[in-house]
């Protein structure tokens, strides 16, 4: 446990941060299962809503530093190209 009136404060700001990226990867990771629950339920509209809803999600969640714009990147792309090959064989 921290004892300098410093690493109090560091404690606090890091259990503040954490809890905050917590809960934006946990928006992150609902919106791409909705992606995937989509296709599932053999949905082409449903599935291309939750995309377009997706990315910007992804792409807010690494602006804020919680993952790398590189894994966004990453994500959104195969998200992507899941959700054009389900359109094109449906």
């Amino acid at each position: 446990m921290a004892n300098h009136k410093s690493a109090l404060k560091r404690n606090r700001q890091n259990a503040v941060r954490r809890a905050r990226n917590r809960a934006n990867r946990t928006k992150m990771r609902n919106s791409i299962k909705a992606v995937d629950v989509a296709i599932e339920e053999n949905s082409v509209e449903n599935a291309q809503v939750a995309l377009k809803a997706a990315i910007p999600m992804i792409m807010k969640v690494a602006s804020k530093g919680t993952i790398k714009k590189e894994t966004a990147s990453r994500k959104i792309s195969r998200l992507t190209k899941r959700v054009n090959r389900f359109v094109a064989s449906a």
